[in-house]
């Protein structure tokens, strides 16, 4: 038989791991599905997240999961493959390798994935000294030499970004045209003395995690310390399944899964948090997405006898 829950939540990252804790202590039945594959597997630490400073990705997961256990959440590590909205109170999960699950409402916190340039060395020293996210490490950056990479508005916002924490700062484009289409862009990163570079970049050279220069394809070596990538970003499920199109989620122009304030996507009792929505990309903030979502799936769980009428509603329906 298959096995029904009242939410299913997809994806293991903190959005998804918190809102399965709060659904478990509001005594709903939960399962979690998570393929095991996270995005920022390999980043040293997740900064910022109160009360545990330099904790890492997987650390936090473990915890997460332990804590996901505690409360009697389901955990199952494979992947959803499909995904169909039978009716308004019901949907139907098929798994790539276990049995089909259905819920009556489902959480998506599938993240998103970044397009990473092929630049031999790179590998060595992400997650130590390159990263994608100023807000998450440009703190580490202060003082540093910085080289971002990329074009267009991306890397000039990545740019002016990072310069709250250093000035020396070189946008290399890896090859591409500059993409500065607005005058703006070139007087701000004038205004900072940033300059732009074109040149195709041949190798990291760093040793182990530490990096020491960019060999450009013209010979120059480029002294920097870090490496921030403006890169282009894709929904985590567009590599493969579309969950958010299969359920028919509204999207942005980044594919985004469009919410409202309480995380309710645009399909009915389909709800979605995390990286995977529009705003900042920080593990607090999806750790938040995911309580907020909970709260919302919560009440959309609870029995019209267990609630009262909104206020504005009753007193219209009273004659006062």
């Amino acid at each position: 038989m298959v096995r029904t829950f009242d939410v299913a939540v997809i994806g293991g990252g903190p959005a998804g791991l918190t809102g399965a804790i709060w659904l478990a202590r509001f005594l709903h039945s939960v399962v979690l599905i998570d393929s095991g594959d996270p995005r920022n597997w390999e980043t040293r630490s997740v900064n910022g997240f109160l009360g545990l400073p330099h904790i890492r990705p997987p650390e936090l997961r473990a915890l997460g999961r332990d804590e996901c256990r505690a409360y009697g959440v389901e955990l199952i590590d494979d992947i959803v493959v499909a995904a169909l909205k039978l009716n308004d109170d019901e949907f139907a999960l098929q798994l790539k390798d276990g049995e089909p699950v259905r819920a009556r409402r489902v959480l998506l916190a599938i993240g998103i994935r970044d397009i990473w340039p092929e630049v031999p060395g790179l590998e060595h020293t992400f997650g130590h000294n390159a990263h994608v996210c100023p807000d998450c490490d440009g703190y580490e950056a202060r003082g540093k030499k910085v080289v971002v990479i990329g074009s267009g508005r991306r890397a000039v916002g990545m740019a002016l970004n990072l310069s709250t924490w250093t000035r020396d700062i070189i946008i290399c484009t890896n090859g591409e045209p500059p993409g500065f289409d607005l005058p703006e862009y070139g007087e701000k990163l004038d205004a900072l003395n940033i300059p732009v570079l074109c040149e195709p970049i041949v190798r990291v050279v760093c040793e182990g995690s530490a990096i020491h220069s960019l060999e450009l394809h013209d010979g120059m070596h480029l002294d920097t310390d870090k490496v921030f990538l403006a890169i282009g970003q894709f929904p985590a499920d567009d590599a493969g399944t579309k969950l958010s199109l299969q359920l028919g989620c509204d999207r942005d122009e980044e594919g985004h899964v469009i919410v409202d304030s309480h995380y309710h996507t645009s399909v009915y009792n389909v709800f979605a948090a995390g990286d995977i929505v529009p705003g900042p990309q920080l593990a607090v903030t999806a750790a938040s997405d995911g309580a907020i979502a909970a709260l919302a799936i919560h009440k959309s769980l609870v029995p019209d006898a267990r609630k009262l009428t909104p206020l504005e509603r009753a007193v219209a329906t009273s004659g006062a």
